[in-house]
């Protein structure tokens, strides 16, 4: 008798999205993932390079700013040199408004903004700096100036939905729902955009992702949570795609800034803030992501193809990745 595999039946199914003027698809799964012999996995994991409106001096940590030498501070160049890295999507984000920084205003925002999109021909997602009133004041005069562009506009949550959602329901763009790692407070806020009249086929759920050694396995959890609702249950609240935001969260690290000379146990640091992306990256795919946001072209790189030996199989081969030196200590 033939070895038959035991499989399972989902009733629901994550909605299909189209980001960008572009239309890349996010979405779509109906199964786990990498469980293709239950159901369709139409489309793999895209991924997303970040970037700031403004140079980021020396709060960037050093790899990342060797990685874009000769682009920082210019949105425009940096935004297209984070495509030809290969980047699926550029990732926007407005640090230049923060009030406790420059407090950069509306004007500012959407002048980067427009420097992006004149630069590159990808999706773009917009990003503010979690503070309500800023936002409100640059994501809403992003969403109207760039009228049927379908920018990715985020974050939205709680305190400004009604504000930010109603200009990107208004002006036909996408929204980042952003809820703090928990299934029902993620549904709620779902609940409330659709109330407000945005459509299923617009929202993506982000659960706000907490960073390796940091909370990234309560994240893991309620993504899985959250799959099974979509999936097992059919509840149509939570069939979204799913996105994070990681890269920031590791490159902020104190492990991923620190030199080797000072912490020679954690191995070199040009390699160590890119695995430590990495293992989070593919930990995340695990539990059902369908767009991560980056900070590392080499992190891009070897994500990339980790998600295309899972979907296309092939032969895995370390030529041309990262070459991770060893560090002998005493």
């Amino acid at each position: 008798m033939a070895f038959q595999v035991n499989t399972v039946k989902y009733s629901g199914k994550i909605n299909v999205i189209p980001v960008g003027a572009q239309k890349i698809n996010l979405g779509g799964q109906a199964a786990f993932p990498f469980y293709d012999f239950e159901g369709a996995l139409p489309n793999k994991p895209k991924l997303a390079l970040q970037i700031w409106d403004m140079d980021p001096g020396e709060s960037y940590a050093a790899p990342l700013a060797a990685a874009y030498e000769g682009v920082l501070g210019d949105p425009g160049t940096w935004a297209k040199k984070a495509v030809e890295y290969g980047a699926d999507m550029v990732c926007l984000t407005l640090k230049s408004t923060d009030p406790n920084d420059k407090n950069a205003g509306a004007a500012e925002a959407v002048a980067a903004t427009q420097k992006v999109l004149d630069a590159v021909d990808v999706p773009v997602i917009v990003f503010g700096v979690d503070n309500k009133d800023k936002d409100v004041e640059t994501l809403s005069a992003i969403c109207e100036k760039f009228a049927g562009k379908n920018l990715v506009i985020g974050p939205i949550t709680d305190k400004n939905y009604k504000q930010i959602g109603a200009q990107a329901l208004a002006y036909g763009h996408t929204v980042i729902a952003r809820s703090p790692i928990d299934v029902n407070l993620a549904k709620q806020l779902n609940i409330l955009l659709m109330d407000l009249g945005i459509k299923p086929d617009k929202i993506l759920i982000d659960p706000n992702t907490g960073g390796l050694g940091y909370g990234m396995e309560y994240c893991y959890s309620v993504m899985e949570r959250l799959q099974a609702a979509a999936l097992l249950q059919a509840d149509d609240k939570l069939q979204q795609p799913i996105i994070n935001m990681l890269g920031e969260e590791i490159w902020k690290t104190k492990e991923a800034n620190q030199k080797v000379e000072d912490v020679p146990t954690l191995g070199d640091q040009n390699s160590r803030g890119v695995l430590m992306e990495v293992t989070e990256a593919v930990s995340l795919c695990a539990a059902g992501t369908s767009l991560l946001v980056l900070s590392h072209p080499e992190s891009l790189k070897i994500v990339r193809y980790y998600i295309d030996l899972w979907a296309d199989g092939g032969e895995i081969k370390g030529d041309g990745y990262l070459n991770v030196p060893i560090t002998p200590i005493a």
